[in-house]
């Protein structure tokens, strides 16, 4: 460690490589996001007229000094080839390499698997961001936090409601040196509304050493059970033996490596006070496209529709949809590829996915219409506004919990004149009579 401090001291940036890590885990974590990861993988699922993971690679592009991306994840390569080929022509300054788990590792099991892929080149650091969050991504304000206090890991972290904390990982710290003092994952009663958004900046001189001392910590106790929220992981660990032996488990950041960091002194968070949401659910893409939807009108974007009468901004439409000049869209608003909005249509907070069609008249609020998906004429499709701090899109109606984002999957019908409220449709379904608070399969 000593060695590279004066380096990086002498040289600034200069003398040093940072590189960047995007974790996408794999198809058996997706199923919160069902019906829409059915038929596209959630890291490829497109909020604000990009894949969500797109967002993410843009804010790295940003970033001085970063030529490489590592992708890592369980789903087959084949997924993100076309992705990765846009991306290079995109972004020409950048090498993007993805890497795939043989099961699931782990967000930190994952990092240190494929430990000689990230070390490749001699980065000193290394940027991760978990591909389900959505965020103005302050990378280079992390960086400066990372250089001013010679840190080995700076965290990024906002603040949300007491009552939602305990959902997220806490984060305890010293307002005025930004250190972390304590870290835990999902506490049980409340320690502080500082919560861990899911993107690092990690020495790595640092971070493998941390995460090897977690596995041989692990492998000199008895066997565990899978921690209750290691959600919809198949199991908890993986006999992969390592160079010296040791067995090799499923390992998270958030869970065993986090909370050592904190003793270490040199672990730092940078709080954000800009918007930030985890895409967990298919209806959190809802409020995730009207986020990134207000970041692009705040810049200036050109790819935002212009602002009319019939145009309330920000919304996107992509140049090969049809949209009725008499149709009213926005805000937030996002319409896919080939979609086609009929005349007198009224659409507000939502997403229109490719080849849909919303037919003359028809109503569209807070919901997602599938790819290939119909909405009749005079229809009306619509779920319940949540309040802008909330972190879930679920709420209770009648004492029963649902959804309220109305989703329609893949190749749905609604019949003309039919209402649809806070539903969740399952591809290849037609809906003929008017349906409230169910999930049609």
């Amino acid at each position: 460690m000593s060695l590279q401090v004066p380096h990086r001291q002498a040289n600034g940036t200069s003398g040093t490589t940072t590189k960047a890590v995007i974790l996408v885990g794999g198809p058996s974590r997706g199923t919160r996001f069902r019906p829409l990861s059915l038929d596209v993988p959630k890291p490829l699922f497109d909020v604000a007229g990009h894949p969500i993971i797109w967002h993410c690679l843009r804010a790295v592009a940003k970033v001085p000094n970063i030529r490489e991306v590592v992708v890592i994840g369980y789903y087959d390569e084949s997924v993100f080839r076309d992705f990765i080929k846009d991306s290079a022509r995109e972004l020409p300054q950048i090498k993007i390499q993805y890497l795939r788990e043989y099961q699931a590792l782990g967000t930190a099991g994952g990092l240190y698997h494929f430990r000689d892929a990230i070390l490749k080149g001699g980065p000193d650091r290394f940027f991760v961001i978990n591909a389900d969050v959505c965020c103005s991504f302050p990378l280079n304000e992390m960086l400066k936090l990372f250089e001013d206090r010679d840190a080995e890991a700076v965290i990024l972290g906002t603040r949300v409601s007491n009552d939602a904390a305990s959902n997220f990982g806490c984060i305890v710290s010293d307002a005025h040196t930004k250190r972390v003092l304590h870290y835990v994952e999902k506490p049980e009663s409340h320690i502080s509304n500082l919560i861990n958004c899911g993107v690092y900046l990690f020495s790595t001189e640092t971070i493998f050493p941390s995460i090897k001392s977690a596995i041989k910590r692990r492998s000199d106790r008895p066997r565990l059970v899978s921690y209750p929220s290691a959600e919809n992981l198949d199991s908890s660990f993986f006999a992969e033996k390592l160079e010296d032996g040791e067995k090799n488990e499923v390992l998270r950041l958030e869970q065993d490596i986090l909370s050592d960091l904190a003793d270490s002194k040199q672990f730092f968070v940078h709080e954000t006070k800009d918007f930030w949401r985890q895409i967990k659910t298919a209806g959190s893409a809802v409020p995730a496209n009207a986020l990134y939807l207000q970041k692009a009108f705040q810049s200036q974007s050109e790819e935002l529709a212009a602002p009319s009468a019939n145009i309330l901004p920000p919304v996107y439409i992509h140049p090969s949809a049809e949209v009725d000049p008499s149709a009213k869209l926005g805000p937030n608003v996002s319409i896919g590829p080939r979609a086609v909005i009929g005349a007198g249509a009224r659409v507000k907070e939502s997403i229109v996915l490719e080849d849909a069609e919303i037919k003359h008249d028809a109503c569209v609020l807070y919901s997602i219409i599938g790819w290939n998906s119909r909405v009749g004429a005079w229809a009306r499709v619509e779920g319940t506004p949540t309040p802008v701090g909330s972190h879930t899109t679920s709420i209770v109606k009648n004492g029963v919990k649902v959804q309220s984002i109305t989703i329609l999957g893949k190749d749905c019908g609604v019949g003309d004149e039919v209402r649809v409220q806070n539903c969740v449709c399952l591809p290849n379904k037609e809906l003929k009579r008017d349906v409230t608070n169910e999930v049609i399969m």
